[in-house]
């Protein structure tokens, strides 16, 4: 059995025992970590950084985890909309006026949140180095029409919600996505995530390995080939749906903050009730991208009555139960695809977590 570094309570030693077989099997390098009542209870990572096996996966290692930085966008959304500066209810034009353009006025802030805005992807032709461009990709945006009538459907916005989202926290903060989540929520945590990886830390990165297929549905503008995260590029950017870079240690940790009651170590970054509005339903149907039923709530996908959930693509994932109070957040190097909408690794780590719980 592989060797899994680390440590775990006794009765989330199924966690261990989840990890360990997943790198036996498709992971090279991977970490996973269950944090209850805002505590780690099981923080371990196992494996390689890279292919060929020859340089081990560290207990500071980080990685690219593609669409579960989504999960810190929101949470930032969260907490402008728990200090009142920033209304799920308003439209978005209100904070952007540039926006209303192409009668996009009746938009609202919940529905760029909940993937129901009509704005799943540029009508323009994009390139991976347009999205380096903030100006040039969120411009865009603001010029082109919906795709359906705001809040009627949803379809996943896998690159432009991270645009949607952080321009409208930089028109109420001043500050871009990246910096209000280190200031704010990274910072006084002591949380090992970023939104725009500064150059400092590329040693501790564990490139992304692409999988073996990968499918795109529909395909996408731009296509983002999985290697392109590998680059000094894509790392600088901040891409506030795609390109944060951390350890499910990171991961789990910011998001108890959600399963908390929105405080953690001390550290209040919402009130109870902000935190119970990411659990507010607002679509549950046919995602017209995925084409799979999904339920959305303001910015994470629901599963269960309290909790809520995002993963990226290739399989990291993370989860808040806020009944539990528990956080489980899985995060590896190597990509997987059979279908869009995840694998089952990230799953058995989430089912030992619970078995732990008892």
């Amino acid at each position: 059995m592989a060797e899994v570094r680390g440590t775990c309570d006794d009765r989330f030693a199924g966690v261990r025992d989840a990890l360990a077989a997943s790198l036996d099997g498709d992971d090279v390098g991977a970490s996973v970590a269950v944090f209850v009542d805002g505590e780690p209870v099981a923080d371990l990572w196992g494996g390689h950084t890279d292919a060929a096996r020859t340089v081990p996966w560290e207990r500071d290692t980080i990685t690219n985890v593609w669409s579960t930085t989504k999960t810190m966008t929101a949470l930032c959304a969260l907490i402008l909309a728990d200090r009142g500066v920033l209304d799920p209810d308003a439209p978005v034009a209100r904070y952007w006026p540039e926006f209303a353009a192409a009668g996009k006025e009746r938009v609202l802030v919940r529905h760029v949140l909940s993937h129901t805005a009509g704005l799943p992807t540029w009508d323009e032709p994009m390139t991976v180095e347009d999205l380096y461009d903030w100006e040039t990709a969120t411009d865009r945006l603001a010029r082109q029409r919906t795709h359906w009538e705001p809040g009627a459907e949803a379809g996943y916005h896998a690159i432009t919600q991270g645009f949607l989202v952080g321009e409208l926290v930089r028109r109420v903060t001043g500050r871009s996505l990246g910096a209000f989540f280190a200031d704010e929520v990274a910072g006084p945590l002591g949380a090992d995530f970023h939104i725009g990886l500064p150059p400092e830390h590329d040693h501790r990165v564990a490139p992304v390995l692409p999988p073996p297929s990968l499918r795109s549905h529909p395909p996408a503008n731009p296509p983002v080939r999985p290697e392109v995260a590998n680059t000094a590029a894509w790392r600088r950017a901040e891409l506030p749906a795609a390109n944060g870079h951390g350890n499910a240690r990171s991961v789990a940790l910011v998001q108890a903050v959600l399963a908390c009651g929105g405080t953690v170590g001390g550290v209040r970054l919402l009130s109870p009730e902000g935190c119970a509005r990411a659990l507010e339903e607002q679509y549950a149907g046919a995602d017209r991208v995925f084409g799979a039923r999904m339920r959305y709530g303001l910015g994470y996908g629901l599963s269960g009555k309290r909790s809520c959930s995002w993963g990226g693509m290739g399989g990291s994932m993370v989860l808040a139960d806020l009944d539990a109070r528990m956080t489980v957040a899985y995060v590896m190097n190597q990509m997987l695809d059979r279908g869009g909408l995840g694998d089952d690794r990230a799953f058995g780590m989430l089912v030992a977590a619970y078995e732990g719980l008892g």
